[in-house]
């Protein structure tokens, strides 16, 4: 990944919007937590509510960061790029391309928000 200065990431979650299944979701988390298919969800929010550390850093990083769920990314990017990725997925919007930031198999390595920081971090180079 070339070294630019960063202006935005772009998180998308394995999980669609909505009420219904924001429930849902919740309830599989309880229910079935190892079946579960968003990491991404999991590290950022608990049952119901965002993540402490994840909220701070999010917060008082100098990127801005847009978070969608993987239904509301296929309506606005299907266009261009289709079905190209699987999710969760980061990406970085550049100049009319989206390049990974970080893979579905490298989020789903993942156990926490402070080791989803800390990659991040290694990842841009940045420090918060």
């Amino acid at each position: 990944m070339e070294k630019q200065k960063l202006q935005k990431l772009l998180f998308i979650y394995n999980a669609n919007s909505g009420k219904f299944n924001a429930l849902f979701d919740s309830v599989h988390k309880i229910v079935s937590p190892k079946t579960y298919e968003c990491t991404l969800c999991n590290i950022t929010y608990g049952m119901a509510t965002e993540n402490k550390l994840w909220k701070k850093f999010r917060k008082e990083s100098d990127i801005e960061m847009e978070f969608l769920h993987k239904n509301e990314f296929l309506k606005t990017y299907a266009s261009k790029f289709g079905h190209k990725f699987t999710f969760p997925i980061v990406l970085i919007p550049t100049q009319g391309e989206l390049e990974v930031c970080i893979s579905t198999d490298e989020i789903n390595k993942l156990k926490t928000a402070e080791e989803l920081i800390k990659f991040l971090q290694k990842r841009l180079s940045i420090s918060i």
